[in-house]
């Protein structure tokens, strides 16, 4: 049985999805992909062990701390897209990656000369579990801003919670 939760966050409504034992995932309400994970009529609004783990992790998160630990994760895609977000977990509270870097280490763990950015670029805009597996964290090549399935707004924020300076060049050009 997949259940679900809401969780009212400072930055709107967040759903989470999860079995008896790890999050399935974890939505922005009305984000790209929002529910990606979830069969029609398969699921049920019950609070279980893993949303209070999940609700503690995120509690902590938007005071603005580094939570320190990971609720119980399981999360069912092709070894690419594991391999990618397994990258996004390795990557530390405050700091950024790019997606050309990601897509340096992939290329390394499989023996190949190169990997797409852009293929990367769409692994980390598949996440299921966005904010806990920090899809947010990631940057284009020059440092910009670029898509976040929960939208851009949310991703600033979510950066600046971390203390990660957003560039100036990037705000000037949102604002005109």
């Amino acid at each position: 049985m997949i259940y679900t939760y809401h969780y009212d966050s400072p930055l709107g409504s967040i759903t989470m999805a999860g079995s008896e034992t790890a999050l399935t995932g974890l939505w922005f309400d009305g984000q790209k992909y929002f529910g990606s994970s979830l069969s029609a009529g398969e699921y049920e609004e019950q609070m279980i062990s893993v949303f209070e783990q999940a609700i503690d992790w995120l509690d902590t998160y938007f005071s603005g701390e580094n939570p320190g630990f990971l609720p119980a994760l399981s999360i069912e895609t092709t070894p690419f897209r594991k391999a990618v977000w397994e990258i996004l977990l390795g990557i530390p509270y405050g700091k950024t990656m790019t997606y050309g870097e990601i897509a340096a280490i992939i290329a390394k763990q499989r023996g190949v000369s190169c990997m797409s950015a852009q293929a990367v670029g769409g692994a980390v805009g598949h996440n299921p579990v966005s904010i806990i597996v920090p899809c947010h964290r990631v940057l284009g090549a020059d440092g910009s801003l670029t898509g976040y399935a929960g939208g851009l707004e949310k991703k600033i924020a979510l950066l600046k919670i971390e203390d990660i300076g957003v560039k100036e060049k990037w705000m000037r050009k949102q604002r005109k």
